[in-house]
């Protein structure tokens, strides 16, 4: 069984529709004291912290019949800056209006932690194309509060479909994990 070191309800979604079986720990790390310049690096750095997080908290081995832990963290990319959740709809709508009819890269760092071994890291970044918007659809899609909960300020899988235009890479990258790796990875 896979344990997911993550409280994002998307990554649940995705391994349920892929029928993989999981439980849930958040890492409770602060990912604000975590850095590094480059996008990539960072979401890696992210998401290993979050898995030994959860492997130094006890929550893994034999006893609970667990074979992996998983940590998965995102960040969007967009003309040099990088995006994570906005902390407010004030700072939502400022990103979104920077970023209607452009395009930007969705950065998701996965670390693979099993048994005694090495961790498994990769970063899967996907390209994502939003729409034109006007500004009474950007104040409506802000207004959801959905947003505010998502790296880059919008869900694919929810409302914030209706924004992208585009995608190019892995779909299910920009929802929170990619599933394609994920399968590679289970597969050893």
């Amino acid at each position: 069984m896979l344990l997911l070191a993550s409280a994002s309800p998307a990554r649940r979604r995705l391994l349920e529709q892929a029928a993989i079986p999981h439980r849930v720990q958040v890492s409770g790390v602060d990912e604000d004291a975590i850095t590094d310049p480059d996008p990539r690096l960072l979401v890696q750095r992210l998401a290993e912290a979050k898995a030994r997080a959860v492997v130094e908290a006890g929550a893994t081995g034999s006893q609970r019949g667990l074979e992996a832990v998983l940590g998965c963290d995102s960040v969007l990319v967009f003309e040099g800056q990088v995006y994570g959740k906005p902390v407010d709809a004030q700072q939502a709508c400022e990103r979104w209006r920077c970023m209607a009819g452009g395009w930007g890269e969705l950065h998701t760092g996965h670390c693979w932690l099993a048994g005694s071994g090495e961790p498994r890291l990769a970063t899967v970044t996907t390209r994502v194309q939003f729409a034109p918007l006007t500004e009474q659809e950007i104040v409506a899609y802000v207004a959801t509060g959905e947003p505010l909960h998502c790296a880059g300020g919008f869900a694919l899988e929810g409302i914030g479909g209706l924004m992208v235009e585009r995608i190019e890479g892995c779909f299910s990258n920009v929802i929170g994990l990619s599933l394609p790796l994920l399968r590679r990875w289970l597969r050893h």
